[in-house]
């Protein structure tokens, strides 16, 4: 409805939320609009974002590392040009930087031709895909382009099977959120090699020469702050104490968006409390939810003393699976703290009304990166607009109380 080395490149800059359906303040990489002219190279440019509906969190956390081996597609030819597809939900600004010489392939002229795209997303039946696929078929549809949307179920071979589909098939440009990391130097070549534009969405992705290519997403370090923040600040209402508490950082392990949003948590948690806070127990995963049930209890069971628990992960996923095994292992509701990302899960309870442990949740929008990417290929196509290195999303936390306003589309 969620840092990165290289995101340091971007300037985020303040976003008013309110209705903003980007991800929180969504936007930055979500609904940002691309620039109109050439931009000069190290310019950093913003534009106005634009909002929709929710979407999940694990867009850079994927589930499970290697998964089914078929593939789905689906296409959606866009119509003629629409009303501004930058609807600010939310006055936001997002912030995005000219992409370094040699970071990504683009094309040096302009075209009039049509426009194909193609999204290929590691986990397209996750709710935050959905959202990103549907951002990204109103940004083509506006701008008069046809997109077809591939999902790879985390196989990284059906991901460069569908690079290579599209290349064969003259795509003007590529989105792509790769299921392994590992894999990201093979995929920027094969683009880079064919001409054709392409930009990593939600997961950073690093050529053979450690360059990245150009990126739309989030700042993972700055979302793992804000749930650290946002866990600190319930922590101190209500009251507990170190010695009888403890953190459950659940992390996708060998993935950076991951590790970095763990840190960027731990890191706010401890500022906002001082040193003496509760321990923390690194649980890895798979970022799915039944992981992080089954582990979660496992740790439950060997820390039989402890009377509360605070809970984040890498997505909504993760701290959902966390709070329904302390829930499980009879939990109430008062003895669990738990702050998601992505809030596309935790806002369940709360559509609910339901007494939970799901506390809070960073919200971001899968929407508002598919519109900001489709913006940015199609801009580069037809006016020769340079890609920017980076476009970063803001986030907002939400709770029982906002969820609804911040514009959380909880299926």
């Amino acid at each position: 409805m969620l840092s990165l080395k290289r995101r340091s490149l971007g300037v985020i800059l303040a976003c008013t939320v309110a209705a903003m359906v980007a991800a929180g303040c969504s936007s930055g990489k979500d609904g940002t609009g691309s620039s109109a002219a050439p931009a000069a190279s190290g310019a950093v440019s913003s534009a106005p974002v634009a909002g929709s509906s929710a979407a999940g969190a694990s867009s850079a956390a994927g589930a499970s590392p290697a998964g089914a081996s078929s593939a789905g597609s689906s296409s959606d030819t866009g119509g003629s040009s629409a009303s501004s597809s930058a609807n600010t939900a939310a006055a936001g600004g997002s912030s995005s930087a000219a992409a370094p010489s040699g970071a990504s392939s683009s094309k040096s002229g302009g075209s009039s031709g049509p426009i194909k795209i193609a999204e290929i997303d590691k986990q397209g039946t996750q709710q935050y895909f959905v959202d990103q696929a549907t951002g990204a078929k109103k940004a083509a549809a506006a701008a008069g382009a046809t997109i077809t949307v591939t999902d790879v179920q985390l196989d990284s071979n059906a991901a460069i099977n569908a690079v290579n589909t599209a290349i064969g098939q003259k795509v003007s440009g590529i989105l792509i959120t790769v299921p392994d990391q590992k894999i990201a130097p093979q995929v920027i070549q094969l683009a880079k090699q064919a001409g054709i534009p392409l930009i990593a969405t939600n997961d950073p992705a690093l050529d053979s020469a450690g360059k990245a290519a150009p990126f739309v997403g989030f700042n993972s370090m700055q979302m793992g702050e804000s749930v650290g923040k946002s866990a600190a600040g319930l922590y101190k209402t209500a009251g507990w104490t170190a010695a009888d508490t403890r953190i459950i950082n659940i992390e996708k392990q060998d993935l950076s968006d991951c590790v970095d949003r763990g840190k960027g948590a731990i890191d706010a948690f401890t500022k906002a409390v001082g040193s003496d806070i509760p321990k923390v127990i690194d649980v890895s995963t798979d970022a799915a939810t039944p992981q992080a049930i089954d582990k979660t209890g496992a740790v439950v069971t060997s820390n039989p003393t402890v009377k509360n628990w605070v809970v984040w992960g890498c997505n909504d996923e993760s701290e959902t699976g966390g709070v329904t095994a302390l829930q499980n292992a009879g939990f109430g509701a008062n003895k669990v703290i738990g702050v998601g990302l992505g809030a596309y899960l935790t806002c369940k309870d709360w559509k609910a009304g339901a007494k939970t442990g799901n506390k809070a949740a960073l919200f971001i929008s899968g929407v508002a990166v598919g519109e900001t990417a489709v913006k940015e290929i199609v801009a580069n196509v037809k006016d020769a607009t340079a890609l920017p290195a980076e476009t970063i999303a803001p986030s907002q936390i939400v709770d029982a109380s906002n969820w609804q306003k911040a514009g959380v589309v909880c299926t």
